[in-house]
Formats: structure tokens, C-alpha cells, sequence
């Protein structure tokens, strides 16, 4: 069990996560990616920016 570091509900990861695997938060639908897996840490994904060919 992990806490979400945005609205504080408990999330049960699945045996099998792996490090850097994306997940959403089932309560505030926040994308969250696993830091570490011993023991389980997450934290805020980070938001993809436009790239416009620069």
C-alpha cells in the first residue's frame, strides 16, 4: 500500500509493479510513477509538454 502524494488515498499496488511503471490515482485521477519498489514509493508523474517540431 501506497499513499497518494496529492489527495492522501491508500492505493494497493499489484505484485509485478516495476520501477518507473505509470499508474492513476483511482480517487483524483492524478498519473503517478513508481520511484522505487522495495518498498513502494510514488510520486506526481511528470505532465508531458507539446513539442512543436523545435
Amino acid at each position: 500500500m501506497v499513499e497518494c502524494p496529492v489527495c492522501g488515498v491508500a492505493l494497493e499496488l499489484k505484485e509485478g509493479t516495476e520501477k518507473g511503471e505509470l499508474l492513476q490515482c483511482s480517487d483524483c485521477g492524478i498519473e503517478l510513477e513508481v520511484t522505487a519498489v522495495d518498498p513502494f514509493t510514488i510520486k506526481e508523474a511528470p505532465q508531458e509538454e507539446e513539442d512543436w517540431g523545435e
